[in-house]
């Protein structure tokens, strides 16, 4: 399916320090065997200033280079990621074993040989109704409920440096939820091996 790279300018606009749509942020950092190294967990608005653009920065990448992805059924069953993924955006993060869960899954299955950090942000944004000039309205069509992950490769201490890959999810389709898509950030280098992670049996 074809992401509309307009909807994704709409949704990066709602994430700037000033206009900013995220909740929580939480996080581990793995270290090169793809153990979790240590975690974090905070609402987002408690960050200080300078901490919360570095993060928006973060995210903002996501967003802006995706390939949209589909969840078969068999993807969608009792315990796969998907329903890990459903479970972490019900409960908005705020569920740690829940999140050490995802870590583990994801330690378990990217290894790249140095640490690196899960950086996962939970975000609602009141989608506004368009006219057909295409003119926004205060009217809310929608909330969307997403997640962002980024994963980052850290230097120092556990300073992160850009996404090496990540995900949007739910995927954000024609300005709406769609809770069987996810959209997927990476290099085409390490694309294949980021469609084995999440979707071993679904079809692009």
């Amino acid at each position: 399916m074809h992401i509309d790279r307009e909807d994704m300018l709409e949704l990066t606009r709602r994430m700037t320090v000033s206009r900013n749509c995220f909740s929580r942020i939480a996080g581990a950092y793995m270290d090169e065997e793809g153990f979790v190294d240590g975690t974090f967990h905070t609402h987002f608005q408690k960050l200080s200033a300078p901490d919360r653009a570095k993060n928006l920065k973060i995210a903002k990448a996501i967003p802006l280079e995706l390939k949209n992805y589909r969840f078969q059924s068999g993807n969608r069953k009792p315990g796969s990621v998907w329903q890990l993924l459903m479970a972490l955006r019900e409960c908005e993060l705020k569920n740690d074993a829940l999140l050490l869960s995802l870590y583990e899954y994801i330690g378990e299955r990217y290894q790249p040989g140095h640490p690196y950090a899960i950086y996962i942000f939970q975000g609602n944004y009141d989608v506004p109704v368009k006219r057909s000039d295409k003119a926004e309205q205060w009217e809310s069509e929608e909330v969307y409920n997403f997640l962002v992950c980024a994963v980052c490769s850290v230097s120092g201490d556990y300073e992160a440096g850009m996404p090496e890959w990540g995900f949007l999810f739910p995927a954000f389709s024609n300005r709406s939820t769609d809770v069987e898509g996810i959209n997927l950030y990476s290099p085409e280098e390490k694309h294949d091996a980021l469609i084995k992670l999440f979707l071993s049996e679904a079809a692009r």
